[in-house]
């Protein structure tokens, strides 16, 4: 946790015994300057941005909302723009304090040219946290440059149902591999001067039949041992400087309410020093939603009460409908000088209440510089999963022959973006405006890569009902040595999109007719590689059993096309891991890889959940043998467990192998998952050579809730193995010894790897 020295104590305090309650208000509050139609965020509509700027500015401001995030704006425009309200408020308030300026940043800044990085489905696929630090920093840098002190991200929601819009927002369904490379993206982030924000604090994932905003009814060992683990790791490791509350209910109860979780849990329990935001209207939310709180002025008694600092994006409930509360009695000042006094520690953390903007505003800021390309390209690289492949990958341009490419996202820049991508946010609801940066597509990026003319059929839209263009897919599919069908997703927002926020679905199947089309291309008797650029797993099964190869691709950003016409030609050795399960069927949702051994149950019922592929999978175009997994017989329940194994590289040619150990409680109190991720580590290998890989992973890891709620680690014996969660390359066992071992907030949660 961040220490505050006692002269920035001080500072704070004085500010605070000078305020007005007008005064104290208006630094816990955002004001954005959005413009209509920018249907951005939930229920905007029914919040509409109301006021002048210049009106919300005269007693101080303490958020500017979006400021470069929700319209295309020259970037040299609107930071002059911004220094000019920024000196206004130091200037001409009576005393002086700059507004914290906050945007959105999940896939890159979320701005007009900024560099579009993958999303963190994409992250997790990588395995790579160190690589997701790197391009945290890069954000970071960009964020800093143009007077951004705030980024809304990353999301550490665990997956826990595909048909939820915004699973293409999370890294993954493993809460470990979650909460590894979620709390990296903080390190980056904040290493650049920028705090990060941790969203949806918590359990929005795990809504009911995958609906966006739907109660969630986990209990609560679900809570502590899955859906929370992801926050606690970015707290404790990566000291967050923020956190975002979840708009969700959990067991009836509003996140935005409940004070056990975001002070009980979040600051006594885990020491958590930050501030705690609002997500956009959350508050408001109580009253119009959640019909717990009678009007706006109930719900910033609610809210405040329950630790909820600042209020986004603007200040609907803790101004006047807050006002009235004090005045009333049911809010006691204390808690509004609590929020004040978090909200000023932050931005003198920042340090903008010593920043005067008196010199000239940034101009020339390069959002899209070589080095944001270099690392979106390897982040896109090590994301692409080859999930299935008879032999036809790669395509070998000397001698592949003609290539026929096929799909509705074949030749469409957009569907490389995410839902938070400034391009599917923003540029979507402003037809003509350019993007701003160069994003070849799939069919370009494999002309170019291949250096052919491959040629070209739409063939469908990626969600409606038009086959005309099936018979014109079909013949150039017949004149081809081979088709590449590339399908997928459109990510976009409130049913504008077939995945995002508020594009839930009910159906696993690809959207629209893209099932028939590839089945179409296949009946032509061509062999198909079928390309996935989706947001979500799809159940596609049936592909897997009648395409040459398969490929998955989440949302690989800008130099996304580059990547995935790369590991066609074999120019890149696929090396990415899925990070969330690829569906049996819609039927077999909720699924995770994290069941118990009744979790699938093939043998008591008639339905079968066995996933597609598994989480974990993926192929390469090289050969690795595990080998010699050792481990001590006997360690202590509160000790560590090392474990090595020798992986070798027994292909023909140069790959990457991500090294996954998996554990299993043979026996224990409360049901445990038949595989659980212990650690991960990636090792690059030439043909025959060989490494050993070690694990130091703390027994804490195998932590869970017992029956009396306390989180701990039993004495038994515990199954090792490497390879995925459903593949054991090499094999070993443990047995912890000792008594049990109740875990603490300082107990450590990582997995450290080494390799020689």
């Amino acid at each position: 946790m961040t220490t505050f020295d006692i002269d920035v104590a001080s500072k704070v305090d004085d500010l605070l015994s000078r305020m007005t309650l007008e005064e104290k208000l208006a630094q816990i509050v955002g004001f954005w300057e959005g413009e209509e139609g920018d249907a951005v965020a939930p229920l905007q509509g029914e919040n509409p941005l109301t006021g002048k700027l210049e009106d919300a500015m005269e007693h101080g401001l303490g958020h500017l909302t979006r400021v470069y995030g929700t319209t295309p704006v020259n970037a040299d425009e609107r930071a002059a723009w911004l220094w000019d309200k920024q000196r206004h408020l130091v200037k001409q308030t009576r005393l002086g304090i700059p507004a914290l300026v906050h945007e959105e940043c999940l896939t890159g800044l979320s701005a007009w040219k900024a560099a579009t990085f993958p999303t963190p489905l994409a992250w997790g696929s990588a395995f790579d946290p160190e690589l997701v630090e790197s391009m945290g920093a890069l954000i970071g840098d960009s964020m800093r440059a143009l007077g951004i002190h705030q980024g809304l991200a990353p999301v550490l929601d665990v997956v826990r149902d595909p048909r939820w819009g915004r699973v293409e927002e999370c890294i993954g369904e493993d809460p470990y591999l979650v909460g590894t490379v979620g709390t990296s993206y903080v390190r980056g982030l904040q290493s650049s001067g920028v705090h990060a924000t941790l969203k949806h604090f918590v359990g929005y994932s795990a809504s009911r039949a995958g609906r966006n905003f739907a109660p969630v009814h986990a209990g609560p060992r679900e809570l502590a041992d899955v859906l929370l683990l992801p926050f606690e790791m970015a707290v404790l490791d990566g000291n967050v400087r923020s956190v975002m509350h979840s708009y969700t209910d959990i067991d009836g109860m509003p996140v935005a309410a409940d004070e056990s979780l975001l002070t009980g849990v979040l600051r006594d329990q885990w020491g958590f020093d930050g501030v705690v935001v609002s997500d956009y209207f959350g508050v408001a939310f109580l009253h119009v939603l959640h019909e717990v709180a009678r009007d706006h002025s109930d719900a910033a008694a609610q809210a405040l009460t329950a630790g909820i600092d600042i209020e986004l994006p603007t200040g609907d409930a803790y101004t006047a409908p807050l006002t009235q509360a004090i005045k009333d009695g049911r809010v006691d000042i204390a808690l509004v000088d609590r929020a004040v006094r978090r909200a000023l520690l932050q931005k003198q953390e920042l340090g903008l209440l010593d920043e005067t903007f008196e010199g000239p505003s940034p101009t020339g800021v390069d959002l899209d510089s070589p080095a944001h390309r270099a690392v979106a390209r390897e982040l896109a690289e090590k994301s692409v999963v080859l999930v299935s492949n008879n032999g036809v990958l790669p395509l070998d341009p000397t001698t592949v022959g003609k290539v026929a490419v096929i799909g509705p996202n074949a030749h469409r820049a957009a569907a490389l973006f995410g839902c938070y991508s400034f391009a599917n946010h923003v540029l979507a609801q402003r037809p003509g405006i350019e993007m701003g940066f160069e994003a070849p597509t799939v069919l370009e990026a494999i002309r170019s890569e291949l250096g052919k003319s491959a040629t070209y059929a739409h063939g469908c839209a990626v969600n409606d009902n038009d086959t005309s263009g099936f018979d014109e897919a079909s013949s150039i599919a017949s004149a081809a040595d081979v088709a590449v069908v590339v399908v997928g997703d459109h990510a976009g927002l409130f049913g504008r999109g077939t995945v995002g926020e508020g594009c839930d679905t009910d159906d696993l199947e690809l959207p629209g007719v893209q099932r028939a089309l590839v089945e179409q291309v296949i009946a032509t008797g061509t062999p198909v590689v079928l390309v996935m650029m989706t947001g979500r797993p799809y159940s596609v099964g049936w592909a897997l059993d009648s395409c040459a190869a398969v490929i998955q691709s989440f949302f690989p950003g800008e130099e996304g096309s580059g990547a995935i016409a790369g590991v066609l030609s074999g120019r890149v050795n696929p090396s990415g891991r899925l990070s969330v399960t690829l569906p049996r069927s819609a039927g077999a949702q909720p699924y995770s890889y994290l069941h118990p051994k009744l979790g699938r149950g093939t043998d008591v019922t008639n339905l079968d959940s066995t996933p597609v592929a598994e989480f974990g999978h993926g192929l390469s175009y090289t050969a690795f043998a595990h080998t010699d997994l050792t481990v001590d017989a006997e360690v202590a329940a509160d000790a560590v467990i090392t474990a090595s194994v020798t992986v070798t590289n027994t292909g023909q040619r140069h790959g990457e192998e991500v090294v996954q150990i998996y554990g299993h409680d043979t026996w224990a109190s409360i049901t445990r998952p038949v595989a659980q991720l212990l650690g991960y580590h990636r090792v690059a290998l030439d043909p025959g050579e060989s490494t050993v890989v070690t694990f130091n992973v703390p027994t804490t890891r195998l932590a869970f809730s017992n029956r009396s709620m306390k989180r701990v680690v039993e004495p038994g014996e515990i199954e090792l193995w490497t390879g995925t969660c459903e593949q054991r390359h090499a094999s070993a066992s443990v047995t912890l010894v000792g008594d049990v071992h109740e875990v603490t907030v300082a107990s450590p949660r990582w997995t450290t790897a080494t390799s020689t």
